[in-house]
């Protein structure tokens, strides 16, 4: 078939950094660029100011940030291939839901929806390249989706900018009163490679929540390869079912500002660079919002310097339950960080269930890995709800059944 590249120009506006001319911005042309020179690519940039649908016979290529505009709605057909470009900064690929945007991207087990880098060879019609793995990891950026639900912003603010989007950037504000804004469907995805630096220490994340409201759908999801967080969830009030996140930089699922939805039936694979499989702030301001995370399996690494299983801080507020965890180093802790979530664990604001762990080797007591490093709080009883359990003997955790679909599946042969 011979090669077509497209460009969107009827309905996208450039308006960012390095775009601000009337041209199209240009595929990459390297000649090491495996994108397969038969395949249909349509080359994205900009604001897309109006509903649009993108078909599972081309390769979508961002170039830079591409907006989905307040009351527009992308439509991503399953099985469609996204690929990001390189870049740092403000040229940094991403794809953005907008305040008032919606993306339905509907992917299915067997045609998942794949958001990955312009490096990757996959082709039209597969699940997978051959050229990168789970250390392939910063070649564009991520998945941003932004809503109008309630978060706690330090002094009170109602809306703020979210991180990975330069502040000079409006489309990157999230927050507001609305804890059902619906800012779409997102089923059978699997976001790969990415993280891209925009500034010092600051990488997009895989898939950033910022304000997501209940109205919102987020169902099988995955995320390899991350330079920063996996997933991370920024106040809202949003559901997230069916997750996995493998070999991220920094933490697999983090919770800030108030998160008030439920996560759960989520698998974690610690890489070689991952810190927590689990990372848990409370809010900012004074609005507050409690959590639910359950039914989780997470998978630690002996070679990662950090490869923790959880760290709760900042006032966090929430449940955590029935977790199966195994394959940490014996210096792996659950831990109250500070004293303001020492106290929130002592007045019953943050709670545990059953959690199952294979110790590592070293260690002889479930409780020794919970750990309150509180400066003047103590506790009693954390840890209380741990089991030891041997491998593969956990009756809780992850139903992982439900995550046979992913790449990690395959790629990792972790036999779901």
């Amino acid at each position: 078939m011979k090669k077509t590249i497209f460009t969107l120009s009827a309905i996208i506006g450039l308006a960012f950094t390095g775009c601000m001319n009337d041209e199209a911005p240009p595929i990459l042309q390297d000649p090491d660029n495996p994108v397969n020179p038969g395949d249909n690519i349509v080359s994205v940039s900009g604001m897309i100011s109006e509903s649009t649908t993108w078909t599972s016979n081309n390769i979508y290529v961002l170039n830079q940030k591409v907006v989905v505009s307040s009351g527009v709605v992308l439509t991503i057909q399953a099985g469609t291939i996204i690929k990001g470009t390189e870049g740092t900064g403000s040229l940094a690929s991403a794809l953005i839901v907008a305040q008032g945007g919606k993306l339905n991207a509907v992917g299915t087990a067997t045609e998942p929806i794949i958001f990955t880098s312009i490096n990757d060879n996959i082709e039209i019609g597969q699940t997978a390249g051959t050229n990168l793995d789970e250390t392939n990891s910063g070649l564009w950026g991520g998945l941003i989706v932004l809503g109008y639900a309630p978060s706690s912003f330090s002094g009170d603010v109602e809306v703020v900018q979210i991180e990975g989007i330069p502040a000079d950037d409006t489309f990157g504000l999230y927050g507001g009163t609305d804890a059902s804004d619906n800012s779409g469907v997102y089923q059978y995805i699997s976001i790969r490679h990415g993280g891209a630096l925009i500034g010092e220490g600051n990488e997009i994340n895989g898939l950033t929540l910022g304000g997501v409201g209940s109205g919102t759908i987020i169902e099988n999801i995955e995320v390899v390869a991350n330079v920063d967080d996996g997933i991370e969830f920024f106040g809202g009030t949003v559901n997230a079912s069916n997750l996995l996140v493998w070999a991220q930089g920094d933490d697999a699922l983090d919770i800030d500002q108030a998160y008030s939805g439920t996560i759960d039936n989520a698998v974690v694979i610690l890489g070689a660079n991952s810190d927590h499989a689990f990372e848990i702030d409370g809010p900012e301001g004074t609005t507050t919002g409690s959590f639910t995370l359950k039914n989780a399996t997470i998978v630690g690494n002996s070679v990662t310097e950090n490869g923790e299983y959880a760290d709760y801080r900042s006032g966090a507020m929430g449940r955590t339950e029935n977790i199966y965890a195994y394959g940490f180093k014996d210096s792996s802790d659950v831990e109250l960080d500070n004293d303001g979530v020492a106290t929130n664990y002592n007045d019953g604001l943050l709670t545990f269930g059953a959690w199952e762990i294979v110790l590592p080797a070293g260690v002889s007591e479930v409780t020794d890995i919970f750990v309150n490093k509180a400066a003047s709080v103590e506790v009693n009883g954390f840890g209380s709800t741990a089991t030891a359990v041997a491998q593969g003997a956990g009756t809780v955790g992850a139903t992982t059944s439900l995550l046979s679909w992913t790449y990690a599946n395959t790629k990792a042969e972790l036999g779901f």
